[in-house]
């Protein structure tokens, strides 16, 4: 009977235990509530879960959640406010505030980033140009990297784009009979992951001479453990576990080949040995220079720009051929205008590239409507006030370029594919467009993804005709970054000048 007795106590003690717990945490959330009520919003889905059984739902019928947020903002105005639990973010688009917080260097990148550093407990892109939330150590990579980056720098890789790009309209070839179904987003993934290789650390992946490589399935495999590990509760789910592992052995794989090559580069340095300029090289300089070789955080970069340098560029690349296979006239306008640039030439130099005006502005509008990376956070410590809207210190606030590249307000006929719209006489976006984000943690290689996707598009104008296949749903999907659903599935097949740049070395 004591013993009973004693089990009864404990068991009601754990239940008022629990209980005040629970109380604790409504009144939590009720405070939250009372702080931030005064900003616009949808009405929550539930008092504790907030918004995120809506965002949940979508995200599980693969719609994008992008669109819900552009809705909102249209019915409630510039700044709203979104709950999840006891969390709050802040979603504006408000230029002036863009301009305020992403040029500043004062406001860290918001706690999403935190996610960045693993993956299902295996470390992921760190302490990364990316992610990292230190702005003083931001920094001291960033200057470290800057040399590699730099526009002289990157004057010297024309020889590898056209190189890697000649070995894609090659493949291309064996596909353009007019009928074959093309996967354009797969070519694309191919070709910006021999790119990146290559370019960045001097190896040879070979994706598309050999499409069973493991390089492009782990990427694929991490991005889309990204989207998976927002749901708070996939690492108890039996169904998933199988997947979770396998995104750890693709981290793993990545960061053991980062391991290699960087060792192998340093020792070739230190043995004076003939090495590649690439950018690899410049940062074990700069980092030797600095007297700071951290490993894990090269191989957080490693991986960062494996990701960023492949996924962002597949995905403008086949976005942007999608938008000119259902714009014919906008196609044969670039058509011309590389045909007069280019010619036949099959080496696409420098000088060439600031001549295709036309493509820049194709390029820059599919960036617009389809920006592979969407959006970005910062933190606030103090008050801030937006479009007269109070917001209280301690808060993330998120900005959107898919969003804002999408409302009438900042683009008359926001859904129409039009490059006009940059034209050099047209009037310059006012912090409504940031597709590689603003201020000094813009992306380091927006100029290096911009030179590459214009040697792909120009080669592919320059010898193929494409058409879409029927059928296909034009639908984005979010993988982390945002992609085609469909793949863009093309049938191609050769220019009627393509016989003329085969034949010119």
């Amino acid at each position: 009977m004591e013993l009973l007795g004693l089990i009864s106590w404990i068991l009601l003690l754990f239940l008022t235990l629990v209980s005040i717990s629970f109380l604790l945490l409504c009144g939590y959330i009720h405070y939250q509530h009372v702080k931030y009520d005064h900003i616009p919003g949808p009405p929550r889905d539930s008092f504790f879960f907030g918004h995120a059984q809506t965002i949940s739902k979508l995200v599980k019928k693969n719609q994008l959640v992008y669109d819900l947020y552009l809705d909102w903002v249209e019915r409630y105005g510039p700044v709203i406010r979104m709950n999840h639990l006891h969390k709050v973010a802040i979603l504006t688009v408000s230029p002036e505030a863009l301009k305020e917080v992403l040029m500043s260097p004062k406001y860290k990148k918001g706690c999403i980033y935190n996610h960045g550093f693993s993956l299902f407990g295996v470390r992921f892109m760190g302490r990364g140009l990316v992610t990292d939330r230190d702005f003083d150590h931001w920094r001291k990579q960033r200057r470290i990297m800057d040399p590699a980056f730099s526009r002289t720098y990157l004057i010297e890789l024309m020889a590898p784009f056209n190189e890697k790009a000649e070995e894609l309209m090659e493949r291309l070839a064996e596909k353009a009979d007019g009928s074959c179904h093309v996967g354009m987003h797969a070519m694309m993934s191919r070709v910006a992951l021999d790119v990146i290789s290559k370019v960045a650390f001097g190896m040879e992946t070979n994706s598309l001479e050999d499409d069973q490589t493991p390089f492009p399935w782990a990427i694929s495999l991490v991005m889309k453990g990204t989207v998976e590990v927002r749901n708070p509760f996939i690492k108890y789910s039996r169904e998933k576990q199988a997947f979770i592992r396998d995104v750890q052995e693709s981290l793993r794989l990545l960061r053991e080949t980062g391991r290699q090559c960087i060792e192998r580069r340093r020792k070739a340095i230190q043995d004076g040995e003939e090495i590649p300029m690439d950018i690899l090289t410049q940062i074990l300089k700069g980092a030797d220079l600095e007297g700071d070789f951290d490993m894990e955080i090269l191989l957080d970069n490693f991986v960062t720009f494996f990701i960023a340098g492949q996924e962002t560029t597949a995905n403008q690349l086949s976005f942007t051929i999608m938008e000119l296979a259902r714009n014919p006239e906008i196609l044969e306008k670039v058509q011309a205008e590389v045909d007069e640039v280019i010619g036949a030439k099959r080496d696409i130099e420098y000088g060439d590239l600031g001549k295709l005006q036309y493509l820049s502005q194709v390029l820059k509008e599919a960036l617009r409507l389809y920006p592979p990376a969407p959006g970005t956070t910062r933190a606030t410590e103090e008050e801030i006030v937006i479009e007269g809207v109070r917001i209280p210190p301690k808060v993330t606030l998120m900005f959107n370029s898919y969003v804002m590249g999408r409302m009438e307000k900042f683009y008359p006929d926001a859904l129409v594919f039009n490059p006009g719209r940059f034209h050099p006489d047209a009037p310059k976006p006012y912090y409504s467009y940031f597709p590689f984000s603003l201020g000094p943690r813009s992306c380091i290689g927006q100029v290096f993804a911009q030179m590459e996707a214009k040697v792909v598009m120009a080669k592919l104008i320059q010898r193929y005709q494409f058409e879409l296949v029927e059928g296909q749903s034009f639908r984005i999907m979010d993988t982390g970054t945002l992609r085609p659903m469909d793949g863009v599935v093309c049938r191609l097949r050769p220019r009627t000048n393509s016989a003329k740049a085969k034949n010119v070395d």
